[in-house]
This record gives structure tokens, C-alpha cells and sequence, in this order.
């Protein structure tokens, strides 16, 4: 069981991996274009709301939702069944997300209003950044129709992550990130303003993620033509099992938009602050924790379908032990390395220093939450694969009110830091919740030696923090230094991390494979 679900988890990391990696050359391309002045803020901001509204019809919730009942239909029924389920799924949630589209783009000052207070009430009263609200606006009509696209994108993932067939769909997200990279190096100097040539970006990235996917689906013999279904017994079933899924699997993007709604009355470049630590996070979380929860997901909805009590709670252990054996050394490496990273990938053109000092402490903030984030990812797929999607919705309701809480707590003294925090802390209420539940439904158990595994990590992780911050030279270093000394210092810091990482994890006997 574990050898398939780690080659599976090998397989999307890898993908994932490279589509990170493409996310960074993005993420300094626009650093580069834009700095972390307004135009980078607003850019982020109408490149931000499709992409909550994705988590929900597309990747996060309705994926949650979906592959159980496709892993039901694929044991238990024939192949004629299965496309007409697929159809019926396509044609309900593909009319519902038009529609949703075409108010995106008609009212797109509303959300650019609703999401960009600040920026509105300054367009109102006649305010510095009155010009803010106006932009987002535009940019919006540019990148929501992104939704469209990246829903029956991940309607066509989900399908293929259901037969085993994990790379297309990990892989599919490196054509958004080309995209962007070449309207932003070919279209953005040929533009007054570079951002909309990001947002065409978007716009163009969807669509090419969209096509993709198609030949996948023919040759599964899985591309059907969509037909509306609202009442059909298995569109029924994922719709019930998706509206309480909504807002559970959605919280961390929830408190995100809040924290871009509190970020709008905050000092110009908090959004950009907080957006490209948020970036760095991502990397980390995608290659390990979404990637070992995608890969999970059908292997414990099986488990589930068959009855196999011991070895789902095996399956949800072996995700734990990974994530923490994963998570764990790349969170504090977020942590003490923070500010190295953000200079070498973003300190270049119109990002300064004093961004990427700035934006070093919201990812100090948001890295001490990274092993949280992993483990909700992971966690939730315990509730979901069990067709149990109200619980997490309800745990999620508490973290996002606390969330609130310790928005209005932090975010006073340490303005877009404490946003940060708040997020954090959420999330570790919000794996706490998960886990105690699952645990008091005998769902996760105390296998012999977990706990040691994490002792054991946790000592292999502080041997590594030591000669990293021992190894690591002065600010004044880094700031004096020219872009290839940069590299290759954050490259032997890394590189000596992760040696002596892995040699304490020899040392200690822990059991990797």
C-alpha cells in the first residue's frame, strides 16, 4: 500500500514541482515588472478573487465531493454509467459556473467594491487611492474567466486522479505559469500598463489548461458532451455532499480574502507583502502536503467503499508521518531563511530591499504555520473520502471566526504581519479540531511509533536549523553581495540543511521508506 501511494505521491510532487518551480521564474518575472508597488497590488488582488472562487467549484470542494462518489460509480457500475454520471456532472456544474462567470465580469466593480473596501472608499470620497478601485475593476473583467476554465480543468483532473493517472493533472498548472511569464516578458512591454498584459496572462493560461486536458480524457474514453442533470441520483449526491464541503475546504482562502479586505486600508504594498510570501509558502505546500492529500484521497475513498477499517486508518497514518517527515525540515527552512530567499528569487528591478525585508516577516509568520496547512490538507481527506463533509465545515466555521479574532488582536500592533499570524494560528486550530475528531472516531489511531517518528524528526530538523544558522552570513552580507554569491550561498545553506537532515534521520534509525 505504502510503496503505491509514495510512487503516486512521487509522481504528483514531481509534476508539482516543476509547476512550482515555474511559479517562482512567474513570481520574479512580475517581481521584477511590477516591485510591490500599487499596480503589483491591484494585479494580485483581481488575479486573487477567481482564484478563491476555483477552490471552491473546482480543485477544493468539489473535488472533495466528486471523487468519492466517481470511486462508487468506477467499482460498482459499468463504463456507460460512469460517462453519463460525468456528463450529467459537467453539463450542472459547468451551466452554474457560466452563469456565475458572466456576473463576475458584468459586476466586477461590485467585487472589486466588496473585496477592495479601502480602494473603494477613497474612489468615493476622492482619496490617494481612488485609481486602485478603478484598475481592479478592469483587471477583473480580464481574469475571471479564468473560473470557466480551470472548473471543467479540474473536473477532467478529478476524473483522471480517480483512474490513477496522476501527472496530467499536476502537470497542467505549468501552462498558467508559462502564460503569465510570456505575456509578461513579450506583451508587458508593449503596454502603458504592464498589469493588464499579466491579466491577459491569466486569461490565456486558463484556456490553455482547459484544452489540455482533453485528449486525456478521450483516450480514457471519459470525454463525454455535458448534460444538464440537477436532479440525477449521483449529481444529487455530490451537491449534497459539496455545499457544506464549500465553505470547509475554502477556510484558508476565506481568511485569505479577509486578510486582502483588511490589507486594502492598510499601507500600499501589504497585499504584495503578504502575496509573495505566500508564494514561497505554496511551494512547500503544494509539493508536499496538497500533493500527498491528491493521492490519498481515492486510496482512502476506496478503502472506505470496501469496508477496509484498518488499513484506511493505515493509509491516513502513512499521510501524517509523510507530511510531518516533509513538512516539518520546510517549515523551518521558511523560517530562519526567509529574507536569503526572498532577495535571491525577487530582490531585482522594481523590488527593493526593504520589500523583500518586509515581506520576510509575514513568511517568518505564515512559514510557522506551514506544517498546520499540510496537515488540514491531509486531515480533511479523512472526513471526505467518508462522504462526511459536514464536520469539517463546522471546524472550519470556528477557525475562520477565530481567524476574525486574531486578525483584530495582531493586526493593530503588527499590521500586515499580524494578518499573517492570525492565518496561521487559525490553521493550527483548524488541524487540532480535525485530528482530535478523527481520533475520537477511532479513525486515526496511535500506531506503534509514531510519536517516536516525530521525536526523531524533530531532532534530526533542530540539528539542521543549527548549521544553517550557523553557516548563514549577516544581513549586510546579502545586501552587499552580487545575485550569483546569493545563489550560491542560499544553495549551500540549503544543500548543507538538507544533508544534515538527512543524515540525522539515518543516525536516529528513522524508518524513510
Amino acid at each position: 500500500m505504502s510503496k503505491s501511494l509514495a510512487k503516486s505521491g512521487i509522481i504528483v510532487s514531481a509534476m508539482t514541482f516543476i509547476s512550482r518551480v515555474l511559479g517562482l521564474v512567474r513570481d520574479v518575472v512580475i517581481a521584477n515588472l511590477m516591485g510591490a508597488g500599487a499596480a503589483a497590488d491591484v494585479f494580485f488582488f483581481a488575479n486573487k478573487i477567481p482564484n478563491f472562487l476555483r477552490r471552491l467549484f473546482a480543485e477544493g470542494a468539489f473535488a472533495q465531493a466528486f471523487v468519492p462518489v466517481l470511486t462508487e460509480y468506477k467499482q460498482g457500475q459499468p463504463l456507460a454509467e460512469q460517462r453519463l454520471f460525468i456528463a450529467r456532472i459537467a453539463g450542472t456544474l459547468g451551466t452554474l459556473v457560466t452563469i456565475i462567470t458572466l456576473l463576475g465580469v458584468i459586476g466586477s466593480p461590485v467585487l472589486a467594491a466588496l473585496f477592495g473596501t479601502g480602494w473603494f472608499m477613497d474612489w468615493y470620497t476622492g482619496g490617494p487611492q481612488a485609481e486602485k478601485f478603478v484598475l481592479a475593476a478592469d483587471l477583473l473583467k480580464i481574469t475571471f474567466p479564468y473560473l470557466w476554465f480551470i472548473t471543467f480543468t479540474a473536473l477532467a483532473g478529478a476524473i483522471l486522479n480517480t483512474l490513477g493517472k496522476f501527472a496530467v493533472a499536476a502537470f497542467t498548472p505549468v501552462f498558467l505559469n508559462v502564460a503569465i511569464i510570456v505575456a509578461a516578458l513579450w506583451l508587458g512591454p508593449q503596454l502603458e500598463r504592464p498589469e493588464y498584459a499579466l491579466a491577459w496572462g491569466v486569461f490565456f493560461g486558463g484556456l490553455i489548461q482547459f484544452l489540455f486536458q482533453i485528449p486525456f480524457l478521450r483516450r480514457a474514453g471519459l470525454l463525454v458532451r455535458p448534460r444538464w442533470g440537477w436532479r440525477d441520483k449521483g449529481v444529487t449526491k455530490v451537491r449534497t455532499l459539496m455545499i457544506p464541503a464549500l465553505f470547509g475546504v475554502s477556510v484558508s482562502q476565506i481568511n485569505l480574502l479577509l486578510d486582502t479586505f483588511i490589507a486594502s486600508f492598510l499601507v500600499s504594498g501589504s497585499i504584495s507583502w503578504l502575496y509573495y510570501s505566500d508564494r514561497l509558502l505554496e511551494f512547500p505546500l503544494g509539493l508536499f502536503g496538497i500533493a500527498i492529500a491528491t493521492v490519498i484521497l481515492p486510496a482512502l475513498s476506496s478503502r472506505h467503499v470496501d469496508n477496509s477499517t484498518e488499513a484506511f486508518s493505515q493509509t491516513l497514518d502513512w499521510g501524517i508521518r509523510t507530511v510531518v517527515l516533509l513538512g516539518l525540515p520546510a517549515m523551518a527552512g521558511l523560517i530562519i531563511l526567509a529574507e536569503p530567499m526572498l532577495m535571491v528569487l525577487f530582490m531585482r528591478g522594481e523590488f527593493t530591499a526593504t520589500d523583500a525585508q518586509l515581506a520576510s516577516y509575514s513568511l517568518f509568520a505564515y512559514g510557522s504555520g506551514l506544517l498546520s496547512f499540510m496537515l488540514v490538507k491531509v486531515l480533511a481527506t479523512g472526513f471526505y473520502s467518508r462522504q462526511d463533509t459536514k464536520r469539517p465545515v463546522r471546524y472550519g466555521i470556528i477557525a475562520m471566526f477565530s481567524n476574525m479574532v486574531f486578525n483584530v488582536i495582531f493586526a493593530i500592533p503588527f499590521g500586515y504581519v499580524g494578518l499573517a499570524i492570525a492565518t496561521s494560528l487559525s490553521a493550527a486550530l483548524n488541524a487540532g479540531l480535525l485530528g482530535y475528531n478523527l481520533w475520537r472516531d477511532g479513525v486515526l489511531k496511535r500506531y506503534p511509533g509514531t510519536l517516536t517518528h516525530l521525536f526523531k524528526v524533530t531532532l534530526a530538523v533542530l540539528a539542521m536549523v543549527a548549521l544553517v544558522l550557523y553557516l548563514n552570513p549577516t544581513r549586510d552580507w546579502w545586501l552587499a553581495a552580487d545575485l550569483s554569491a546569493r545563489i550560491w550561498q542560499l544553495a549551500l545553506l540549503i544543500g548543507a540543511g538538507g544533508f544534515v537532515y538527512l543524515a540525522g534521520l539515518f543516525i536516529l534509525r528513522v524508518r524513510v521508506r
